[in-house]
């Protein structure tokens, strides 16, 4: 790349693509959440067996609740991440369409005093994304060094916007891959060649339920 320091130039893209996804019109947001969610709930019949992390919704960021709630109908166990310090990873505890709520240093809400849950698959929001499948976050570093401390690692799922995508983040040594990415145009799944587009259906025969 140029010259400018990579840290500067993550900065300077993140600045451009928050900025670009707060600009979505409303009505276009919520048709592209809505494909989303379709290839969430269609797309990964396994989740309905996993234990979920996931988010909550931040500026301008896709809302996972419906797909979640949806899943957890199914039998999925839900959780939402809580930053318990600088520099530590992710704690995650139940959440329920009804449970008690509290906001976090940075105003998100997470559930008040539920049990912990050790998750079996993470639905990641994605600042930015590249075609190798590596995420863009907010610079905090929170996610990574939760996937570094899981063993066995989950199932990661990244969604985002297709106008999110970029070329490369410039992937550093502590930077981990998603599994899959999902946008409102296709599902993509990380191959040792980058991201590849997949259907609904095949990713569904992909990651179906096995049954003993």
């Amino acid at each position: 790349m140029s010259d400018i320091p990579l840290q500067n130039w993550k900065q300077q893209q993140r600045t451009r693509l928050r900025k670009l996804r707060q600009q979505i019109p409303a009505a276009q947001h919520l048709l592209w959440s809505e494909a989303i969610t379709t290839a969430l709930t269609q797309g990964f019949p396994v989740l309905e067996n996993h234990k979920i992390g996931f988010y909550w919704p931040y500026q301008g960021e896709y809302d996972p609740v419906p797909a979640m709630t949806s899943l957890k109908a199914r039998g999925a166990t839900l959780a939402l991440p809580e930053v318990t310090g600088k520099g530590e990873p992710l704690r995650f505890v139940e959440w329920w369409p009804s449970a008690p709520m509290k906001k976090d240093i940075y105003g998100i809400p997470f559930p008040d005093s539920t049990r912990e849950v050790a998750v079996t698959s993470l639905v990641i929001p994605l600042l930015g994304f590249d075609e190798q499948g590596y995420r863009l976050g907010y610079g905090s570093g929170y996610f990574d060094r939760t996937l570094a401390a899981m063993n066995p690692r989950p199932l990661t799922i990244g969604v985002a916007f297709e106008i999110l995508r970029l070329s490369t983040i410039y992937p550093q040594q502590h930077d981990i891959p998603m599994d899959y990415v999902v946008t409102e145009q296709s599902i993509l799944c990380r191959t040792d060649a980058g991201l590849v587009p997949m259907t609904v259906a095949d990713c569904a025969a992909r990651n179906r339920i096995v049954r003993d």
